[in-house]
């Protein structure tokens, strides 16, 4: 849809099913949850929702949100995805894949992102009430960088929404219905589309239909251009 707003064909989401009907083309959904990735019964405490109420962040690496996936493999097992989405430009900041749900399926990937993105203090990460985000590990991580956790209220996905979201568009896009060869081919096609699609090429809508990497460079450029003044 995006893409077709900008290379301006003005067409509505009926519009396009009936277009696509008649060409015999059918539209790819997402698919319902099957695993569970989320064990919020750890009994380890939780951080408040400090996103209620919050308005979208005004600027890059002030609000990075956090959800673990399930990936299906050809032979019946699954691979998980955890990430690390950047809540101003919708990008991708860090991610992992693997064949379980320990806790470095989300550490690894901060702790990348961190070292590459360097945000000031007072970042805001934010995620569900899964077991993995209030590790030891990840506590320690938290308190190095100092930052400020976050985490969805009870049995509430619209807290994450964001994260979410990202899941059902990477499946609808990536998987179409169907499963990865293996482990290792997932992490290389998740790879590519991340880090050559969807950071650098697919267009959001609610970035004024730029991809996630145009959405920070122009914001930088604009920030440098207003400090030259």
């Amino acid at each position: 849809m995006a893409e077709l707003k900008e290379q301006g064909h003005e067409l509505g989401r009926h519009q396009v099913r009936t277009l696509m009907k008649l060409a015999g083309l059918q539209s790819i959904q997402p698919k319902s949850f099957v695993p569970r990735t989320t064990d919020s019964t750890h009994g380890k405490g939780y951080w408040p929702n400090l996103l209620l109420g919050q308005p979208l962040p005004q600027g890059p690496n002030l609000i990075w949100v956090s959800d673990i996936t399930y990936l299906p493999l050809s032979n019946g097992d699954w691979a998980y995805l955890g990430s690390w989405m950047d809540l101003f430009s919708r990008r991708v900041v860090g991610w992992r894949v693997d064949d379980n749900m320990e806790d470095d399926l989300v550490i690894i990937p901060l702790s990348n992102a961190l070292r590459s993105r360097q945000p000031n203090p007072g970042l805001i990460t934010h995620s569900d009430r899964g077991g993995q985000y209030v590790s030891n590990d990840l506590h320690e991580l938290i308190s190095l960088w100092q930052i400020r956790p976050s985490m969805s209220r009870a049995d509430d996905p619209y807290d994450n929404a964001f994260a979410e979201s990202f899941w059902s568009r990477l499946k609808a896009e990536l998987l179409e219905g169907g499963t990865f060869l293996s482990v290792e081919d997932a992490r290389t096609e998740i790879f590519e589309y991340i880090e050559m699609y969807y950071n650098r090429v697919r267009k959001h809508s609610s970035l004024g239909y730029k991809s996630p990497e145009q959405f920070e460079q122009e914001y930088y450029t604009k920030l440098a251009s207003s400090v030259c003044r």
